[in-house]
């Protein structure tokens, strides 16, 4: 009796050491720190994860986007693009795309790095040592017990140091079809660079350039389209301590809280007054040819001021104000101020406005003695109920005509200029990957007798059919200030493998303004990316175009190197 009065309690004992053993198996392996996140939402150039600081997420870390289909391994999933956290919160984090073969939907999976994972890990080892005050110091005892105190896992962060980029020769042969003597041969270089933390300190290398260093032909130089889409690019040094009260910039870039002035080759420099006002100054010629009023010979400076409060997760709000000078070949061109507006309310409103006022000497409409007057002004609000709508409106109005290079109109790349006063636009993202989207807009200028509808319609189709193709066609017509038209476009796009990629082109576009000869063209293209190395690709490409003084073909080869 007595022995089994010793064994059960005995029992009992063992059953509480398995019970207690099992918990503790558990609560280890609730421990281990989450590596896989979940899309929220998806926005131009961004996306939303369901994990943040409580995570172990930091700004700069690096994350692979994937799809799984329902029932696939995790091996099996398919890798979409590369994202970069910049902004975290207690449970979501805002993410930068870096690289996209596909586009990216709400409910695709976000992939930790493993080096980022492995910090995490680390991070997440060393909560307890951390419990322990650091700053306690002992005159007597062990040396060894000492240091061993003092030791606490400090994993370098990840955007120390962080270097990655591209580097290309590249090859381009350009044949005219209407001044044959115009026909050459160019050697340049392609960089794409995502360097931060460069050697410990706080300056960073980012951006991309693309541009030719040597010509070889006779006869005139004539920009071609691939030209003037090269020059919308933007890379720059930059400089951003988070204990310091400057901030600065260098490079083609824009002005990160005035973007409405487009880019510049120059710098900026600015200076925390206060944790949610700074002001700053900037100074630079004005590059790119989709600027409204471009220029490549203008001189540009000016100071500004910006207020910013709030957060992404809720409200959110940003302004800016201030003054500038600007000077063709150093001849006085304008003086004007300007204001820009951004207000976002989550994820479902945002809204952006910006203007800018002129000093004039003399009235342009009356041509008598003037002061200041509204020379430009852009609104536009979105709002996005659902991820599958969204609703947009826009206001657009010039004092002076647009000076933004024609040829480009096809391209996209100036849809926000072609409609002068009110219109709205809707997105619906349908079943099976379609997207279809409108913009309808009545212009009525100064000077014209009566309004005109422009309109915009456009579809997009990813994975067509389950081929992996992905097309974009798109219809505008316009009429302006500055000339009325029309263009069509279309481009198709196919990631063979994770290793070849195919991209085509082709556009056509009506234009009749007093300020082109330019008026009918057509243009077709056709790019393949092939990385057959890890760290080697080899890239190709072949342009077509026919319309007024642009008459040619192009071909380009490049090779590069991927770090």
């Amino acid at each position: 009796m007595r022995a089994a009065q010793w064994i059960a309690p005995r029992g009992a004992v063992l059953t509480l050491m398995m019970v207690a053993a099992a918990v503790c198996v558990a609560e280890a392996q609730d421990a281990e720190p989450r590596t896989v996140f979940q899309v929220r939402y998806v926005a131009e150039g961004a996306v939303y994860i369901d994990g943040g600081r409580e995570a172990g997420l930091a700004e700069g870390f690096h994350l692979t986007i994937k799809r799984k289909n329902p029932g696939q391994a995790e091996m099996e999933a398919r890798a979409l693009g590369e994202v970069t956290v910049i902004s975290t919160a207690t449970a979501s984090a805002v993410c930068e795309i870096k690289a996209k073969k596909a586009d990216f939907e709400v409910g695709d999976l976000a992939y930790l790095s493993p080096e980022d994972a492995e910090i995490v890990r680390m991070l997440a080892a060393s909560k307890d040592s951390h419990k322990y005050a650091q700053v306690v110091s002992f005159s007597e005892g062990d040396p060894l017990d000492e240091e061993a105190r003092k030791y606490v896992p400090r994993p370098p962060l990840p955007e120390v140091n962080w270097l990655r980029g591209m580097f290309a020769v590249e090859f381009t042969v350009t044949d005219s079809h209407t001044v044959p003597a115009a026909s050459s041969t160019q050697e340049g270089v392609v960089l794409r660079a995502d360097m931060t933390r460069i050697a410990g300190t706080y300056w960073n290398f980012t951006g991309f350039y693309r541009g030719r260093l040597t010509t070889f032909g006779s006869g005139p130089y004539i920009p071609t389209i691939t030209d003037l889409i090269n020059r919308t690019y933007t890379i720059g040094l930059y400089y951003n301590n988070p204990e310091s009260d400057y901030v600065l910039g260098v490079g083609r870039l824009y002005i990160p809280w005035a973007t409405s002035l487009d880019t510049i080759d120059g710098a900026y420099g600015a200076r925390k007054l206060s944790p949610h006002m700074l002001a700053g100054i900037f100074a630079g010629t004005t590059p790119d040819p989709t600027a409204w009023n471009y220029d490549p010979n203008r001189q540009m400076a000016g100071a500004f001021v910006n207020w910013d409060y709030g957060s992404y997760d809720s409200l959110k709000y940003s302004v800016t104000t201030g003054a500038a000078i600007s000077r063709i070949h150093w001849r006085p061109d304008r003086q004007f101020v300007f204001l820009e507006t951004s207000i976002s309310f989550k994820r479902a409103f945002s809204l952006y406005y910006n203007l800018e006022a002129d000093k004039f000497n003399r009235d342009p409409m009356t041509s008598q003695a003037g002061g200041i007057g509204l020379s430009r002004s852009f609104l536009t609000l979105r709002y996005q109920p659902k991820s599958w709508i969204a609703l947009e409106a826009s206001d657009n109005y010039f004092q002076f005509l647009p000076t933004f290079d024609t040829q480009l109109i096809a391209t996209g790349l100036l849809q926000k200029y072609l409609f002068q006063g009110l219109s709205g636009g809707l997105t619906l993202n349908l079943p099976g990957r379609v997207s279809l989207y409108t913009d309808l807009g009545r212009s009525k200028n100064a000077s014209d007798a009566r309004a005109s509808l422009n309109a915009m319609y456009g579809v997009s189709w990813a994975n067509i059919l389950g081929t992996g193709f992905r097309a974009d066609a798109r219809y505008t017509r316009f009429d302006s200030s500055f000339g009325k038209g029309d263009y069509q476009m279309i481009a198709l796009s196919r990631d063979v493998s994770d290793r070849l990629r195919l991209e085509a082109q082709v556009g056509q576009q009506n234009f009749v303004s007093p300020f082109t000869t330019a008026t009918r063209s057509r243009f077709g293209s056709l790019n393949l990316d092939w990385f057959f190395h890890s760290h080697y690709w080899l890239g190709a490409g072949w342009t077509l175009y026919r319309g007024g003084p642009q008459d040619y073909d192009q071909i380009f080869l490049n090779l590069g190197y991927r770090f």
